[in-house]
């Protein structure tokens, strides 16, 4: 007489069987040794090939180089650096179908959450790869992100600078950005990433992705800045953290840290540190004091 399992006891029981039979594979199986491994990293696409970015840190970009602004006036680049005011570089163009918009889509999602605006502290420059594109088109794509960042101060902070192919390749040569053109896609293809330059035109830091956070592009904006903007706080962390490549963002040196963690400097460190919560305190409560009354003006009556 045989006996009917119920489908859910049945496929219990073959789950049961499959994690012991995987178990009892992982306790009898033998490492393999290193000349016997395959290596699984596929080759590049040749349209990828030489497409990378080889950083150059504190190389000076090419003041001379020149372009056409959005707003149809010719500028070089030398003028974008005032001595004062750190840049953020950004090489992109208006009809890339996915990966600029990401970039720059990100860029100005870690903007918002800053204190600072481009335009005050700081400045952004975008280098248009595509010689074909007009400055008509480079204003419009300045104020959709304009726009989408919100503050109608950056618009004057945002440059966008279109010029020929010779001018483009010799500020991504300057600053060790490798692109190439897809013919058959009418595209180019290219790295993603930002590059942090000081007020007097040279390569500081490299960010990489399409995401930033907030915290570290500050950092990155102290950094390259050399100390011209950026509060006692911004110094203080700066000295107590170094940018870590692999992890793409600040990380502790701990040489730092106890050197100013004995004596006065402790002292220094926690009266410091207590202005900072302090502040950041009273910016939240003022978020949400700002969103309550948002949502009371707008609740009918």
């Amino acid at each position: 007489m045989s006996v009917r399992l119920p489908a859910r006891q049945l496929l219990r029981g073959l789950s049961v069987a499959v994690v012991a039979l995987s178990l009892a594979g992982v306790a009898v199986a033998k490492p393999v040794p290193l000349d016997e491994q395959l290596d699984r990293m596929e080759p590049k696409p040749a349209r990828l090939q030489g497409i990378d970015v080889k950083e150059r840190l504190g190389d000076r970009l090419p003041e001379n180089a020149a372009f056409v602004d959005e707003k149809g006036q010719h500028v070089k680049l030398g003028d974008l650096f005032d001595g004062k005011h750190p840049v953020i570089l950004t090489l992109n163009y208006s009809r890339c179908p996915m990966l600029c918009s990401l970039e720059l889509n990100g860029l100005v999602t870690a903007l918002k959450q800053m204190d600072w605006t481009a335009g005050g502290e700081f400045r952004i420059a975008t280098v248009v790869l595509d010689p074909s594109e007009t400055p008509e088109q480079a204003r419009q794509s300045q104020a959709r992100y304009v726009r989408q960042y919100g503050r109608k101060e950056a618009e004057a902070g945002w440059r966008f600078l279109t010029s020929d192919d010779n001018t483009i390749h010799q500020v991504a040569d300057a600053v060790g950005f490798s692109y190439g053109y897809n013919e058959k896609r009418n595209e180019y293809v290219h790295p993603a990433a930002i590059i942090l330059l000081s007020p007097d035109g040279r390569v500081m830091r490299y960010l990489y992705g399409i995401e930033y956070q907030p915290k570290t592009l500050r950092l990155s904006l102290v950094e390259a800045s050399q100390g011209k903007i950026g509060t006692t706080v911004d110094q203080l962390v700066l000295y107590c953290f170094h940018y870590d490549e692999k992890e793409g963002g600040y990380a502790p040196i701990a040489m730092n840290i106890m050197r100013i963690s004995s004596g006065a400097g402790a002292t220094l460190l926690g009266g410091v540190l207590t202005s900072f919560w302090l502040a950041e305190s009273r910016k939240k409560k003022r978020k949400s004091s700002d969103s309550s009354s948002e949502g009371s003006r707008s609740s009918p009556s």
